[in-house]
């Protein structure tokens, strides 16, 4: 696939897979590319536009990251101190976890506390002090530093951090001292300001499994902003982000935004992620580093009915964003994204895995049982071999939506499961931690204890 004809391939894959609207920016050659096809809401018919704002989801992260480092940078932050030395509300269900958790375990996702806390306490510029009390019942699952779970909370520590320390809250640093300096003009953090845009609606499958309808909920908690709950941009937007850090921290119009250290302190492998089918690689500070030869690094996104894919391709200056907002994005993915990740960005991009055509039942009996995470627990029962995985919602996923079900996970190599059918495009692949003939953690990106 080559960018030429880029404009025609979106607006058929978005066509071939059910995607209401997207939009696609990539930088390649010294040339901005873009792309926009579709509609930003099924309701009214808006087209999307390459300049359109979409939520960006867990993207975000990075650009908090960025936002501490500046902090590092001016001798403000050590990542190795305690993060109550720039947060002193910083409180969880373990008080002794509490404090030795640092800065870097927060950006590794390696503090070991629930992650998927998302309560709303309002809109108020207090929100994040709020949330910060919150955490005292946020229960301990590994101690911190020992393994990767992946901690959305964490990130919204850190958002309380750059508030304290800036003496403004997170959503104006984050414009004071990240957008503004990279010159980006089409990006919305609170809702009222989204509106100024050609802003995306997010869509979710129809109940009737007729296709994709406007998602009733349009933005995440304001609390949970420094994780990926608020933040709008154009895919060029991203682009400009990526660029700063191809150029080791200097904006398009020479503005020095991070120092050439901090960018490559973001970008040294700091965590291996766990073996996990389609998953690997390493993280960095912020940054996934996806495993995916070249040294591609980047973060996805998502929020209530729409989703991003942004990756950076150093080797040979590429950088791609990607905003979608429903359907089969995975299939999208695997038509467009990752086509132009293997023909332009030189990516050896791993396959998605699928369950073997036989797969052959194995002793079930280190993995039954119950796991619990904030959101919603795992029931895992013996299927004859293989394994039938219930999820029950808790009160805060049933309210977004979550229903009870069950599905049928066949072996897939040694402690891994992936689900038979589909779900969202993509097969689901869960791992299990095994100490004793026994099953102690379940892994599906975040690590769940047994309950």
């Amino acid at each position: 696939m080559t960018l030429d004809n880029l404009q025609k391939n979106l607006e058929e894959v978005i066509r071939a897979r059910g995607v209401p609207g997207a939009a696609v920016a990539v930088w390649d050659g010294g040339t901005l590319h873009e792309a926009a096809a579709g509609v930003l809401n099924l309701n009214t018919g808006v087209e999307a536009t390459a300049d359109s704002v979409y939520q960006v989801g867990s993207t975000t992260k990075v650009w908090t990251a960025a936002l501490v480092m500046q902090l590092v940078e001016e001798g403000l932050v050590d990542l190795d101190a305690p993060v109550r030395t720039h947060v002193p509300g910083f409180v969880l269900a373990d008080e002794e976890a509490a404090a030795r958790v640092t800065v870097r375990h927060l950006l590794t996702h390696t503090p070991g506390f629930d992650g998927d806390i998302f309560l709303d306490t309002g809109r108020g510029d207090d929100c994040v002090d709020l949330y910060l009390a919150v955490l005292k019942d946020a229960k301990q699952i590994t101690p911190p530093g020992a393994t990767l779970s992946y901690c959305n909370a964490g990130f919204n520590v850190l958002g309380a951090l750059v508030a304290n320390l800036r003496g403004m809250v997170w959503e104006e640093a984050l414009r004071k001292h990240l957008l503004t300096p990279l010159g980006c003009t089409h990006a919305s953090l609170y809702p009222e300001e989204a509106v100024l845009f050609r802003a995306s609606a997010g869509h979710v499958p129809a109940p009737d499994g007729s296709g994709a309808v406007v998602a009733g909920t349009w933005q995440l908690p304001r609390s949970s902003g420094p994780a990926g709950g608020v933040l709008g941009l154009a895919p060029r937007e991203l682009v400009r982000f990526g660029r700063m850090i191809l150029a080791g921290g200097v904006a398009e119009d020479g503005t020095r935004v991070l120092s050439e250290e901090s960018v490559r302190a973001m970008l040294t492998p700091q965590v291996k992620v766990p073996d996990f089918p389609g998953l690997g690689g390493h993280w960095g500070l912020g940054f996934h580093l996806m495993g995916w030869g070249r040294g591609a690094f980047g973060h996805d996104g998502g929020t209530i009915g729409q989703t991003t894919e942004w990756w950076i391709a150093p080797e040979r200056g590429v950088v791609f964003a990607l905003n979608a907002n429903g359907g089969d994005v995975p299939g999208l993915h695997e038509d467009l994204v990752h086509a132009i990740a293997r023909d332009v960005a030189g990516l050896d991009v791993p396959r998605r895995p699928v369950p073997p055509a036989e797969p052959a039942p194995v002793d079930t009996a280190p993995y039954l049982g119950n796991f619990e995470g904030p959101l919603f627990s795992l029931e895992v029962a013996d299927a004859g071999g293989h394994l039938d995985v219930t999820t029950v919602p808790g009160p805060l996923a049933a309210e977004l939506g979550m229903t009870r079900d069950t599905v049928r996970y066949v072996p897939l190599s040694e402690h891994h499961f992936i689900a038979v059918d589909k779900f969202a495009g993509r097969h689901a692949v869960v791992g299990f931690e095994v100490e004793n003939g026994r099953a102690v953690h379940l892994f599906n990106g975040r690590t769940l204890p047994r309950a």
